[in-house]
């Protein structure tokens, strides 16, 4: 299979959660730099590192404008801001009106990086409260990008990825532990 060179996940209520579970099982860190949207409320100050690090040996990076898109590194949409990625492979944010009630929303990420890497992005729906991310999921797909979506039986909350499922037909539909196992085969072999 091909390697993604971007693995965008998005997540809602119960993410954080998710994201430690996913990061978990993980275990090594991946070739493709892995970028997450959990949406926030706006004035969000959160301490990355205190919330995941010790979860990942991976380095967690919030996004700053104009920030590289690099392997191998793990990033976090800043809260207030929506996350971009531009074919010159960096990152971009801006504070154009919320999509889904979120800003951050996970459907600007998957839909600039499906623009971005076509078929060579990733996306993957993770519990939620609303259906942010079921367009830019089909967006990915439609370009031929690997598409993930969790459980159903799984999530916390299902709202998110029921939309996902009712927009696109996904590639794998997988319970947390099962994205890990999958995605692992895009460690980077030796890192640890």
């Amino acid at each position: 299979m091909k390697i993604p060179k971007v693995i965008c996940i998005g997540v809602s209520a119960g993410g954080v959660q998710a994201i430690q579970n996913l990061f978990l099982a993980l275990g090594e860190p991946l070739i493709p730099a892995l970028v997450i949207v959990q949406h926030l409320p706006e004035n969000a100050h959160l301490d990355l590192d205190l919330i995941f690090g010790r979860f990942t040996s991976t380095r967690i990076n919030e996004v700053v404008d104009k920030m590289p898109v690099e392997p191998g590194k793990i990033y976090f949409a800043p809260a207030g801001y929506h996350l971009q990625i531009e074919r010159e492979g960096y990152f971009s944010l801006s504070w154009d009106e919320p999509v889904h009630y979120a800003r951050p929303a996970i459907d600007v990420l998957f839909e600039s990086a499906a623009w971005a890497y076509g078929g060579d992005a990733c996306g993957i729906i993770l519990t939620g409260a609303n259906s942010d991310g079921a367009q830019g999921l089909a967006a990915i797909h439609e370009k031929g990008g690997l598409t993930l979506v969790q459980d159903l039986d799984e999530a916390e909350v299902k709202i998110m990825p029921r939309a996902a499922l009712e927009k696109v037909k996904p590639d794998y539909v997988l319970p947390l532990q099962g994205i890990g196992d999958f995605l692992r085969q895009f460690k980077q072999v030796g890192a640890l």
